[in-house]
């Protein structure tokens, strides 16, 4: 979290976030906000499949971490990993050390590339998904939101097909959300309007 940032109580988030600093500003700063950037589409994208079965704070802690043991999300580097390097990764203690989600990221990293190289970028490829424009949600409550939809049942079948791996519909829905290809905020969130202004 920058240093500059400072929590405030004082507005009205969406409810899952909580009182921890860095998870709110998360919220703030970065969840919901549309990227187009391939190195932080592939960051997100290994982030969700790591976070499965976990809570996402306990990723956020890692996020940094996480930059460092893959090359700052650098796909063209993470591609090139080999076995010592997988080794080498289930001994860091600063990430989620498990032999599948470590080999997914580099068999992804691998997809990714082929997916970069069919349509110009991975960020043209993903948000063909919603016609390049974010969804725009009118949730007033964390009940009304899913956790999958049909655009995120057909982006991980996409994707299954393309050889990527922990990328079922719950957490391609997940990723859609923090990348803002849906505004999942809630009507009630400062984030929701200002969102929606920016769109």
């Amino acid at each position: 979290m920058p240093r500059e940032y400072v929590v405030s109580d004082a507005i009205t988030r969406c409810a899952w976030v909580g009182s921890d600093p860095l998870y709110q500003a998360y919220h703030d700063r970065e969840w919901g906000v549309p990227v187009y950037d391939d190195r932080l589409l592939f960051e997100f994208l290994t982030l969700e499949g790591a976070q499965a079965g976990l809570s996402w704070i306990t990723i956020l802690r890692k996020r940094e971490a996480y930059r460092a043991a893959f090359a700052g999300f650098d796909p063209e580097m993470v591609a090139c990993f080999d076995e010592r390097k997988t080794t080498e990764l289930l001994a860091n203690p600063g990430i989620i050390r498990n032999r599948l989600k470590v080999a997914s990221t580099i068999t992804n990293a691998r997809a990714f590339l082929k997916v970069q190289e069919e349509f110009g970028s991975f960020a043209a490829y993903q948000w063909s998904f919603v016609d390049g424009r974010p969804v725009r949600n009118t949730w007033k409550s964390m009940q009304d939101v899913p956790a999958s939809t049909t655009v995120s049942d057909a982006l991980s079948r996409d994707l299954k097909r393309r050889g990527f791996r922990f990328v079922g519909t719950t957490i391609c829905y997940a990723h859609m959300q923090a990348v803002g290809m849906v505004n999942d905020h809630t009507v009630d969130c400062f984030r929701w309007r200002e969102l929606e202004q920016e769109a």
